[in-house]
């Protein structure tokens, strides 16, 4: 049986430094198999003002399964009042790719702190 089809979860933060260290996080704790950082521009409204900030997207790839985990542990990283979390259902991909995500995105990573990443 093929797995399921990975699930992409996005965030932004304001600093590349920040966008490492949660990447790391979640990785290291296995809640997803890999994370992609890249630099944007945002243009956005915040309590009645428009904002133009760099800041750095970071994406996930997991399970479905996982979501609820990711979420919650992003939640508890990142640095923003109102972080924007968004999962992403793919409708295709490679099913080697897949098994790769599944299996390394099972939620079944140490939960000891290293270097105060966890």
């Amino acid at each position: 049986m093929p797995a399921p089809l990975p699930w992409l979860v996005v965030t932004t933060v304001g600093s590349r430094e920040e966008a490492q260290a949660l990447a790391r996080a979640i990785v290291h704790l296995q809640l997803a198999a890999c994370a992609q950082i890249e630099p944007i521009d945002s243009i956005y409204r915040w309590r009645g003002e428009v904002f133009e900030d760099g800041e750095f997207r970071v994406l996930f790839k997991t399970m479905p399964s996982q979501y609820a985990q990711v979420e919650a542990a992003i939640r508890a990283r990142h640095p923003y009042e109102l972080p924007a979390i968004h999962a992403i259902a793919t409708v295709a991909a490679d099913p080697v790719y897949a098994a790769w995500v599944a299996e390394n995105s099972g939620g079944a990573g140490d939960r000891v702190p290293i270097g105060g990443l966890l």
